[in-house]
C-alpha cells in the first residue's frame, strides 16, 4: 500500500491531520467524501445499534480508510470512524482522488484492484460471521492478519469477532 501512497500522495493528499486517542474522525449520520491514508496509528469503523457498538473494520499504518457509502453516493452514513490511539493521517478530497484515478488507465486499473480487494475482504468477513464458530473466526483472523493482535486492543478485536473479551481470552489461551 505504501507504493500506492508514493504514486498518489503528492497529487491528492493535500492535508495532514492528527487525531487524539478516541477522537472521532467521522460521526454517524454525517456525510464524508474524504479518503484517509493512515501514516501512523490505528482506527476502528463502527456502526451503532441501540447504543451498542459493532466494529466492522480496523485500519492502521499504511491503510486507506473511507466511509464508502458516503464517499460513493454523497449520502449520510451510519458509520463512525474513531481513532483507537493517536493517529496521523493524510486526507484527500473525493474530487482530487477521482481525478487521479481517471487520469490514466493504469490508475483506473489500480483503483479497480483496490475495490476488488475490499470486496473479497468483506466476503471473507461475512463468511466468517455466518458460518464459523468463535474459535474458527479467531483462527482465521490470526492467520490472515497476525499483526492486528499487536496493534489493536483485545476488547476491540473481540467486538469485531462478535464475542466477549472473556471468550477471546479463553480461545487465545487454548
Amino acid at each position: 500500500m505504501h507504493k500506492l501512497l508514493d504514486l498518489i500522495s503528492p497529487r491528492i493528499f493535500k492535508k495532514e491531520i492528527s487525531f487524539r486517542r478516541n477522537e472521532y474522525i467521522k460521526m454517524n449520520g454525517s456525510i464524508d467524501s474524504k479518503i484517509y491514508f493512515i501514516k501512523k496509528g490505528s482506527i476502528k469503523i463502527s456502526i451503532f445499534q441501540e447504543d451498542h457498538e459493532q466494529i466492522i473494520r480496523f485500519g492502521y499504518d499504511g491503510d486507506l480508510i473511507v466511509a464508502m457509502d458516503s464517499f460513493i453516493h454523497g449520502s449520510y452514513s451510519d458509520y463512525t470512524i474513531q481513532a483507537i490511539k493517536k493517529t496521523d493521517m493524510l486526507i484527500a478530497e473525493k474530487e482530487d482522488f477521482m481525478n487521479f484515478i481517471y487520469s490514466t488507465s493504469e490508475n483506473t486499473k489500480l483503483y479497480i484492484t483496490i475495490l476488488e480487494q475490499l470486496v473479497l475482504q468483506q466476503l471473507e468477513r461475512e463468511r466468517d460471521l455466518l458460518l464459523d464458530s468463535p474459535k474458527n473466526r479467531y483462527e482465521r483472523l490470526i492467520k490472515r492478519n497476525p499483526r492486528l493482535f499487536q496493534l489493536i486492543p483485545n476488547k476491540h478485536i473481540a467486538n469485531y469477532l462478535r464475542m466477549s473479551p472473556e471468550t477471546l481470552s479463553r480461545i487465545s489461551k487454548s
